[in-house]
């Protein structure tokens, strides 16, 4: 298959794949945010259900404490306001007397006597407490009905009990999810289970019931309310229907922001290959000055680019597009033919400084050596000192790879400078770690320079520590005259900035280098600073 056309095929998938994306966690989180949704619903209405029962407890242990009145007097007397209290109070279905485990009185039964473990239709729980409370399966008055009996036991062993009728429980569970299909599930002190709501849940679409429990702090109540895969469902239906709408129009952004981005990425690297080829790139040289020489000693190569309607493309703008691309590498290698045919017609003396920035993906690249030791080989007539400036981010990766191929360039003769040192993060451990022979400061250090009798703390000690580590010391950026003699004043060899001299073409250094190159640089105000890009 073509290069191009697989090419091609791989920005439809990419494009394919962004407009998916916003769908595709769209479903996902709207499905997390479902069962957030029901989660929350079943944790409210486990509490409700948690209130009602403890209100209906409260009701039963107050009853039983009014009944501590009538804890002498014979049921006789006591059986009609027995019957009033379990008839006008809710919830009751009896309340009554006993004695040990015989029942004495009842609001149910009366007179008739009975035992508690037969009212109960099982054995009371041994707590060995005075008070407690189970729910059971039901009682001998209602026994296929589920309810709650609470015991007060007093130490001469008579006791007072209340049973709340399990179907206001049910009732209240099936009001507050009935209409969810909640299936809710209710104990006392872990006795009958009183439940209300369908049992058997079927999964739906992978989704299975989901169950949540709870349990009163005051009372031995414990809650489950489980919910059904359709519950789940219904809720991610309606989160999809108001997310859906959002996602969809998050989905043709997307993709046209991907078009749009493969678009630019394919032409840049398009075009910078096109731009190579009809030569629309040329080199600038911006001279050095030398407070040693007291002349020009030497010039930095800047890559431009004018495309043939004249319009000129910034290097911050198409060096970062030629990285970004992968094609930085073969437009250095671009940038050192054009420098090989300028320095042809150069008339200097040897000796003469040649900087050349290389970006870091070239300097780990396999050809790297071998493409300068020809830039070199090309140029040796001219016995010029070639310069390899490198950024702090050049040196980050592979560290000790580079080093070995910039001993290796050294050895041959040429130097090594770190171009804006400072803007970094570890600049000290470069100059200790790689074979160096110059720094240049940045612009911004420079730029602080205010006064001659103003000191600029930062500026001053990294030249300090340049002069102790033996390293010369090019300030660029340098624009006024101020700057320029405080950096003199400080040791700095090398100056390059517009103070001395602008980016030329090759025609216009060659010119420059001839009627200006050998004279001193005189202290003046001669130019007013302008915003430019090297």
């Amino acid at each position: 298959m073509p290069l191009k056309k697989r090419h091609h095929d791989f920005d439809w998938v990419l494009i394919v794949c962004a407009g998916l994306l916003p769908l595709v966690l769209g479903i996902l989180c709207t499905a997390i945010e479902a069962r957030h949704t029901v989660s929350q619903q079943q944790i409210s209405t486990a509490n409700t259900l948690i209130t009602q029962a403890e209100k209906m407890s409260d009701n039963a242990w107050n009853m039983i404490t009014e009944m501590r009145q009538y804890q002498y007097q014979p049921c006789a007397q006591i059986e009609d306001q027995l019957q009033r209290a379990g008839t006008l109070n809710p919830y009751f279905r009896s309340i009554g007397m006993l004695k040990g485990d015989d029942i004495i009185c009842s609001s149910a039964f009366g007179l008739r006597h009975g035992t508690l473990p037969e009212m109960m239709m099982q054995p009371p729980p041994i707590t060995g407490k005075a008070w407690w409370s189970i729910s059971v399966r039901g009682t001998v008055g209602v026994p296929n009905r589920p309810a709650v009996v609470f015991m007060r036991q007093l130490p001469d062993t008579s006791g007072f009990w209340a049973v709340i009728d399990g179907q206001y429980l049910m009732d209240f569970m099936n009001a507050i999810g009935g209409s969810r299909g909640y299936h809710m599930s209710l104990q006392f002190s872990g006795g009958a289970v009183i439940a209300s709501g369908p049992a058997d849940m079927q999964p739906k679409l992978y989704m299975k019931s989901e169950s949540f429990q709870a349990d009163s702090s005051r009372y031995p109540i414990t809650v489950n309310v489980t919910v059904p895969a359709s519950e789940l469902l219904k809720a991610w239906r309606q989160a999809l229907f108001i997310f859906l709408p959002m996602a969809a129009i998050f989905s043709i952004l997307l993709m046209i922001l991907t078009a749009n981005w493969l678009r630019r990425r394919i032409s840049w690297h398009d075009e910078i290959g096109r731009a190579i080829r009809a030569r629309q790139f040329s080199v600038h040289y911006q001279p050095v000055y030398s407070n040693t020489l007291h002349a020009c000693a030497g010039v930095e190569a800047l890559l431009r680019w004018q495309r043939p309607n004249g319009v000129m493309i910034r290097p911050d703008i198409f060096i970062s597009a030629a990285e970004a691309e992968g094609m930085i590498v073969p437009l250095t290698q671009h940038l050192l033919e054009l420098m090989a045919e300028d320095i042809q017609s150069w008339q200097v003396e040897p000796g003469f400084h040649l900087g050349l920035n290389l970006a870091a993906e070239h300097l780990q690249h396999d050809d790297f050596v071998a493409d300068i030791e020809l830039f070199a080989e090309r140029i040796k007539d001219k016995q010029l000192c070639i310069t390899l400036e490198l950024t702090e981010r050049s040196l980050i990766e592979e560290g000790e790879k580079v080093a070995c191929k910039l001993r290796h360039l050294r050895a041959q003769g040429m130097k090594v400078a770190i171009d804006d040192f400072g803007t970094g993060h570890c600049s000290l451990t470069y100059l200790l770690t790689f074979p160096l022979d110059y720094l240049k400061i940045d612009r911004g250090f420079i730029n602080a320079i205010e006064g001659l009798d103003v000191e600029t703390p930062v500026l001053d000690a990294i030249i300090n520590l340049c002069h102790k580590l033996e390293l010369d010391v090019l300030g660029e950026g340098v624009e006024t005259a101020t700057q320029f003699e405080y950096l003199r004043q400080r040791g700095v060899i090398f100056i390059q900035g517009y103070y001395y001299a602008r980016p030329l073409d090759n025609d216009r250094l060659r010119a420059w280098l001839s009627e200006q190159g050998h004279k001193p640089l005189l202290v003046e105000e001669h130019y007013e600073p302008e915003l430019h890009h090297s």
